[in-house]
């Protein structure tokens, strides 16, 4: 058995883990489903009162005129970047070179919608207003991911937003946030979603990372762009005839959740100081601006491997299931706090972390 596939099993088997909700498993469904009328009448391609009414919720909260759920991001976002293409009649679009769309859709934004793109930035940092006003190309959008996920979840000051989306007006660009982790930033920035979706023409939420529902997406605007994302959602294959075990999954736990994202982004603030005191250990940022952050070890991904299913074995606690080779000797992962943090024991915690720090300590014959 290989060092990846030995640290998830013992993952799986630990007792206490320390990122995310839980396990991935029918009762996520279960639950949100619980105490629901069997007699409710489900939605028909997109259409029917009760998506419709999660729908006016979710446009209400962001500040937007309207909303459309789509039963995933990547649908959404691609949809919103060709509608603000064609209104402008310029094929591009501009965004960070980690961006999801770039790195993760096997170029579906170029394929599908023959988009070019425009990349900002060094890959290592966010996009700065600079950054924007030095393009030399034409774009019809712009898009900004906040927090930067494939940076260790990082963001720019409130007040480099507020420059970016005055100079897009001015400069007639449309402004896109792919929010897939919105509400997790919100304790950090200290402002509601709506004050945030108010600087972007649309903006695209997620509904099972730190919410932690089945699936699901919701994208909003105003109403001339959610009824052109309503045509798209159909051309694209999105209109499933019905949608109600991911919008309704999607209700039942952001209720459930999102009075609980200051107590993510504390929790996450709190675990990344135990990881910088450790010995070959440090995080990136090195103080978390939302729920997640990246921790990086001076230590090869076999090793980090072999450590962490130790800890695993030895005191029962699941650091992470995965470790991402950066060098030859140098690993990380990501983690995000939820609900399994919150309710994790302190001591048992600390227990681990003191063992990670005296075995890479060991490692290195300190």
């Amino acid at each position: 058995m290989s060092g990846q596939n030995t640290l998830q099993n013992a993952f799986k088997h630990a007792k206490y883990q320390v990122g995310g909700h839980g396990a991935r498993n029918m009762k996520v469904l279960q639950d949100a489903f619980q105490g629901l009328d069997g007699n409710l009448e489900s939605d028909m391609y997109g259409k029917g009162e009760v998506i419709e009414e999660f729908q006016n919720k979710m446009a209400a909260i962001l500040g937007k005129e309207s909303a459309v759920f789509f039963p995933s991001g990547t649908m959404a976002q691609q949809i919103a970047l060709r509608i603000w293409c064609d209104q402008k009649g310029i094929k591009k679009a501009a965004y960070h070179p980690l961006s999801h769309l770039e790195i993760h859709e096997e170029d579906g934004l170029k394929e599908l919608h023959q988009i070019e793109t425009v990349l900002l930035a060094d890959e290592n940092r966010v996009i700065q207003l600079e950054d924007v006003t030095s393009m030399n190309e034409d774009v019809a959008c712009l898009l900004l991911e906040l927090p930067q996920r494939e940076i260790g979840g990082q963001l720019p000051s409130y007040k480099t937003l507020e420059d970016i989306s005055a100079y897009c007006k001015e400069k007639g660009i449309k402004l896109h946030l792919d929010g897939a982790r919105l509400f997790e930033i919100l304790p950090y920035y200290k402002k509601s979603a709506a004050d945030i979706c108010h600087l972007f023409d649309s903006v695209y939420v997620s509904f099972y990372k730190g919410i932690g529902a089945i699936a699901g997406a919701i994208l909003a605007g105003d109403q001339a762009f959610t009824e052109k994302s309503k045509i798209w959602k159909r051309r694209h294959g999105g209109d499933l005839i019905s949608l109600y075990p991911y919008f309704l999954s999607a209700n039942y736990y952001f209720d459930q959740r999102i009075d609980k994202m200051k107590q993510y982004f504390e929790g996450a603030m709190e675990l990344s100081e135990l990881y910088n005191q450790c010995f070959g250990v440090s995080t990136i940022p090195q103080v978390p601006v939302s729920n997640m952050f990246h921790v990086h070890f001076d230590a090869s991904k076999e090793d980090m491997e072999h450590i962490l299913t130790e800890i695993c074995q030895e005191k029962n606690l699941g650091l992470s299931s995965y470790v991402r080779e950066v060098s030859e000797t140098s690993s990380y992962f990501e983690i995000s706090i939820g609900d399994l943090y919150l309710n994790l024991p302190k001591e048992k915690l600390m227990d681990g972390i003191k063992v990670l720090d005296d075995k890479m300590k060991k490692r290195k014959g300190k």
